[in-house]
């Protein structure tokens, strides 16, 4: 199982756009390419997935435990010729002091060479104590080779090319000058997704043109077949119980129509976790918020994440699918949404001095802030007032690990406000609660993973499918 950890010096050295270039030159090699994404992130993953045409699957100590890592990396590994890890901020960065969720144990965990990106501007004999510090800060990790980012032309290249080579054994796989053609446009939460991009195709060709004739790939790929064979990992634990403490099971025979907002406002969605809504028998149907006028023949919603605050003046001209939207929840449609699915149920959206319409579900006004207003992981504990919980009847009430991102605050709610979780750790809708309730609505700003410690999709699929039995015998009784 040929495989890379693709980390950094720091945070913003130009990692991820490296990462699109090398997965999707290598696609163009005619390999097929299987991307990984340490921790929480929708945005890099989406552009890996678009470099090569294989879903990016995350890998998150803080969410999984390290079998499940490792189960996840060698499953989605299957049928690759190459599996590329791309590392979130610094190599040894982390949440512990003794860096038990890092790059770097990540890498010792699936005993992968690690590939350094370094931004080099302003450097010359200085990147040798640098390196020399990696190597030493843990032996057991396998520094392979250095990638030396935003050059400033071939004389600085050559510079740092005669320092490594003659103060450290490291070599140097690549060197990649500065040019604006490497450059994806950011925002608040990082690249803008590739789904908005209209020219993103174009902007991984161009980085994989530059990248290609910048680090030596076969001597990448060499490294990357120089690794051992991985454990066998033990089979995943039993699907956990319902409510009832029966396992919960799809039924096939009883499909449930799942209305997916996905678009380029609402994008923000795991791979994984679609996998799962329809191994539990959901049919996704796609909603343009944008566009669409009419909710389609649908059992239930799910709005995603996404930047409904970029297309906010877009989602209000849409007024006829906000309508039908909130009729439709008011009536009992069950509903579930995250963070920016959140705000466009909200009353209203307000960002840079402009007030929009939103779907006018959730009584409560969302405001956009210049700073994050919730940003990392979280720790929620059910309060049993949810509609789809974890906690079986009669246990004691589950904890949930999620994260946020959000730049927003929800306000004006009434104190009466029904809440699913009190907040352990993170900010949540008021620092204290997270996950409105309201008819069969469930709307949060925590981000959930469908994981071996939450299978969320199965729970709001049986959820669904009660509702949707409940209906027609409601309605069978009132033809009587």
């Amino acid at each position: 199982m040929n495989r890379l950890l693709i980390s950094a010096a720091h945070k913003s050295s130009g990692k991820t756009t490296l990462s699109i270039g090398l997965c999707a030159a290598l696609h163009q090699r005619g390999l097929a390419v299987q991307p990984f994404k340490k921790g929480p992130d929708f945005i890099d993953p989406m552009w890996l997935s678009l470099a090569t045409g294989r879903d990016c699957h995350n890998l998150d100590f803080f969410l999984m435990g390290r079998e499940e890592i490792l189960r996840t990396f060698t499953s989605r590994s299957q049928g690759a010729d190459i599996s590329l890890i791309e590392g979130n901020k610094g190599l040894y960065d982390g949440l512990s002091l003794d860096g038990s969720n890092s790059n770097a144990a990540l890498a010792t965990l699936l005993q992968t060479p690690v590939v350094l990106v370094i931004d080099a501007r302003g450097m010359t004999r200085g990147i040798a104590p640098l390196i020399l510090g990696y190597q030493a800060f843990d032996k057991n990790i396998r520094i392979a080779g250095v990638i030396l980012n935003q050059l400033g032309g071939s004389r600085h290249e050559a510079k740092l090319r005669a320092v490594i080579e003659h103060y450290t054994d490291i070599p140097v796989l690549g060197a990649v000058h500065r040019d604006d053609r490497l450059t994806i446009v950011e925002r608040h939460l990082g690249l803008v997704p590739s789904n908005e991009a209209a020219e993103a195709r174009a902007k991984i060709d161009a980085i994989a043109s530059l990248v290609a004739v910048s680090v030596d790939l076969d001597r990448l790929l060499a490294i990357a077949s120089d690794v051992p064979a991985l454990p066998p990992s033990p089979p995943p634990p039993l699907p956990q119980a319902g409510e009832g403490g029966e396992p919960l099971r799809a039924s096939r025979a009883d499909p449930i129509r799942l209305g997916i907002a996905r678009d380029a406002a609402f994008a923000f969605y795991y791979p994984g976790d679609l996998e799962a809504l329809r191994a539990a028998g959901a049919e996704l149907v796609p909603i343009n918020t944008l566009h669409d006028k009419k909710l389609p023949e649908v059992d239930a919603l799910l709005i995603g994440g996404g930047f409904p605050e970029v297309f906010m003046t877009q989602l209000e001209a849409n007024s006829s699918l906000r309508h039908q939207i909130r009729l439709a929840i008011e009536t009992g449609l069950p509903a579930y949404a995250e963070c920016g699915g959140l705000m466009y149920l909200a009353r209203s959206l307000s960002w840079n001095g402009k007030r929009c319409e939103m779907a006018g579900v959730i009584p409560g006004d969302v405001v956009m802030h210049d700073r994050p207003m919730g940003r990392g992981y979280v720790i929620l504990r059910e309060t049993g007032r949810g509609l789809w919980p974890a906690t079986a009847t009669g246990q004691a009430p589950a904890e949930i690990r999620a994260h946020e991102f959000h730049y927003s605050t929800l306000e004006n709610l009434a104190p009466d406000t029904v809440y699913a979780y009190e907040v352990l750790r993170g900010t949540g809708i008021d620092g204290k609660h997270d996950g409105i309730v309201h008819k069969n609505l469930f709307a949060c700003y925590a981000h959930l993973r469908d994981l071996e410690n939450n299978h969320w999709a199965r729970r709001f699929v049986e959820f669904v499918r009660k509702c949707k039995n409940q209906n027609i015998l409601e309605t069978a009784d009132e033809r009587r």
